[in-house]
């Protein structure tokens, strides 16, 4: 019987669809480089699942539209290694000169004298993370386990199917019989920080660190939960290997055949002869530990030669021809002394911990965050306990978790920001408030507030607020540190003789400056509120605070149900903006902000009649060839319509230019009205 060409058809579309995600996938989450926009890789993903419903004979275990799925299960079914995973011996000395010792142990296993040419190493990265064993049959991913006991481990493979790095088919027309390959899951420091914050803004808790984030994903029962955390995998060795013809005899070979199978292998390892490409590589990577993407605990040096390794053997059941080389810890022990806050240049207040000085990862630690209230009451940390510090990279240290076991009775009061500060801002006074809904306790005195002064500053005279050009980050420092601006009122006071004093100022350059200033004064409201900083409120309330009060006094009058009126302000937003101008110190600045110069016109209410795009959402995409995006912009809130960031089935209107990308397509998909400038102008004359 002849097949349907047909169904050939579907059956080669499908294999290509499988090739091209999988060559997408191994570019985005191995190299960081994607090939192609997320839109149009999802409508390959999309194609790829309709295609295997309609054929579901079409659907294999290697697709990349089957990493997520399966029962949860109850427990995980023990799995035992064909070639045990083998822990390697750890050298003690933390310093440059354990590569000489390990050079020194394996020159004389192998009874080579001082004449004798150097060995070939290979100097790889130590991951922190969980071992792993991967078993591959004639390319197909078939099972997965955790080490255990080196002897045993777990089958979790479902859970390792949901890597989005990991293969899930080998790459290339003849790949080995069966290929066990070994290798390390970790979390990425950045997918850590992303899934931690978005864990705390929903009021859950975060994961402690990346290495028990990598660990607890892989061991959880339920494969959809473990689909949800950011993982990556890279392979460093071998167990068992079948019908492997052409299989390299080194270390660095098999690494490099590794890469061309399509599996993850760190960039980060070296080759070549004697203990010095062990220092270098020791040195190298101990200076780009704090910038590597994810957390190593040190480095592993191999005999190269897979044909020495075997003459070397083992001991213990440790590899004599392999050895870890860590570096200093970088987690550590030590008490509590106290809990201070400290203010962030937006108003976000951080309690952190003051500690007994401890040695972490190469540096003296005294100072650790406890990031929020929620936190420090989810780990229970107080003033006299032991705590575990971790550091990683060059942020400032966390306290991991409490050493209960070692907590004192007379040990301090657990911490509530409110009760702790007394309900005031440490730095200035000002009242301090936690919106429904928010992790972070804020100061209120923005205006006011010496911890919030550069960023004040920043705002208040960037583009779309007052508008000072030439007021960038270095001169605010510089008028800031060095005491020339203590509240916004002072730009108004400088002069051109203070200014040419700064570094990278001279006379012409200040008296621009102070020509910005002066213009500066003559704004608009909308601008003014929005350049006071106030929370939540961005230039599209600014503007409808504008035209519903139309004047500052009115607005700053308001009550909480008054600005409920407001289009667009709802309690958070309305509760945030009375707050601000009920304290005191930011009433101050506005007048003196007032009696330095700054105007506006205060035209007469805006309500009064109904304007052509009311109700209206836009989206701008691509460049037009006349309107600038802010031209556009302005034209379309004036005519009452509002302008979006993105498309959803909610957008009435796209207005695309040259070059237009993925949010033309977007609007294309959901059958949005698309028009161009001139298109635009009709609506909005």
């Amino acid at each position: 019987m002849r097949s349907d060409p047909t169904d050939s058809a579907v059956a080669a579309r499908v294999a290509s669809l499988r090739e091209q995600i999988a060559r997408y996938d191994r570019a985005y989450y191995q190299f960081d480089a994607p090939l192609v926009a997320d839109a149009d890789y999802d409508a390959l993903f999309q194609e790829l699942q309709q295609l295997e419903i309609a054929h579901p004979e079409l659907c294999t275990p290697d697709s990349p539209t089957q990493r997520v799925g399966g029962q949860a299960l109850t427990t995980f079914v023990p799995l035992r290694h064909k070639v045990p995973m083998l822990s390697i011996q750890t050298e003690t000395d933390t310093t440059p000169a354990g590569a000489i010792a390990f050079d020194l142990r394996v020159r004389a296993k192998l009874g080579l004298g001082p004449d004798a040419p150097p060995i070939g190493y290979e100097a790889e990265l130590k991951f922190d993370g969980l071992a792993i064993s991967l078993r591959y049959e004639d390319g197909l991913l078939v099972r997965g386990s955790t080490r255990g006991d080196g002897e045993t481990g777990e089958d979790v493979t479902q859970n390792l199917r949901t890597i989005r790095s990991l293969p899930l088919r080998l790459v290339g027309a003849h790949p080995p019989a069966v290929l066990e390959v070994r290798g390390e899951v970790v979390m990425k420091r950045a997918d850590f920080e992303r899934y931690n914050e978005r864990q705390r803004a929903r009021g859950l808790p975060g994961l402690v660190n990346p290495r028990n984030g990598a660990a607890g994903s892989i061991r959880q029962l339920d494969p959809n939960i473990a689909a949800q955390r950011p993982l990556a995998f890279y392979a460093y060795g071998w167990g068992e290997i079948l019908g492997w013809a052409d299989q390299p005899d080194s270390q660095h070979g098999m690494l490099d055949a590794f890469a061309k199978f399509g599996l993850p292998v760190a960039s980060e390892c070296v080759h070549g002869p004697g203990p010095q490409t062990l220092i270098d590589f020791h040195s190298r990577i101990a200076a780009l530990r704090d910038q590597l993407p994810f957390d190593i605990d040190g480095v592993v040096y191999k005999v190269d030669s897979l044909a020495l390794q075997e003459r070397l053997g083992f001991r213990n059941r440790e590899p004599i021809w392999a050895v870890a080389h860590k570096y200093p810890a970088q987690e550590r022990a030590t008490r509590v002394l106290a809990i201070d806050v400290q203010v962030g240049r937006t108003g976000k207040l951080t309690p952190v911990a003051r500690l007994e000085p401890v040695f972490v990862g190469g540096v003296t630690v005294t100072n650790a965050t406890l990031h929020n209230e929620d936190e420090i009451r989810r780990k229970d940390v107080r003033v006299g306990d032991t705590v575990i510090v971790r550091r990683a990279g060059d942020v400032i240290p966390e306290v991991v978790g409490v050493v209960l076991e070692r907590r004192a009775s007379d040990v301090g009061v657990p911490f509530a920001m409110s009760a702790w500060l007394g309900g005031k801002c440490p730095v200035c006074g000002s009242t301090i408030v936690r919106e429904e809904g928010e992790v972070d306790w804020r100061c209120t005195g923005g205006l006011f507030c010496p911890a919030q002064r550069k960023q004040a500053l920043l705002h208040f005279g960037s583009r779309r607020a007052i508008d000072i050009e030439g007021l960038g980050e270095k001169l605010v420092d510089q008028l800031v540190d060095g005491g020339f601006v203590r509240v916004l009122p002072d730009l108004y006071k400088l002069g051109v003789a203070k200014l040419a004093n700064l570094e990278r100022m001279a006379n012409k350059s200040a008296s621009n400056l102070i020509a910005s200033i002066e213009s500066s004064k003559h704004t608009t409201l909308p601008r003014f509120i929005y350049a006071l900083g106030i929370r939540h409120v961005g230039e599209a309330i600014a503007k409808d605070l504008a035209a519903h009060f139309c004047s500052l006094d009115a607005i700053m009058s308001a009550g909480v149900e008054d600005l409920c009126e407001v289009a667009d302000v709802g309690p958070i937003v309305a509760q945030s903006i009375h707050t601000f101008f009920g304290q005191p110190h930011n009433r101050e600045v506005v007048e003196q902000l007032r009696a330095a110069g700054v105007h506006w016109s205060e035209q007469q209410s805006q309500r009064a009649g109904p304007k052509a795009l009311a109700g209206m959402t836009f989206v701008l995409t691509g460049a037009l060839p006349n309107l600038t995006r802010d031209e556009a912009k302005a034209r379309i809130e004036a005519n009452g319509g509002k302008v979006a960031g993105s498309v959803s089935k909610r957008t009435n209107y796209v207005v695309a230019g040259a070059d237009a990308g993925s949010k033309l397509a977007k609007a294309q998909e959901l059958g949005v009205s698309i028009v161009d400038e001139a298109g635009l102008l009709r609506l909005a004359p």
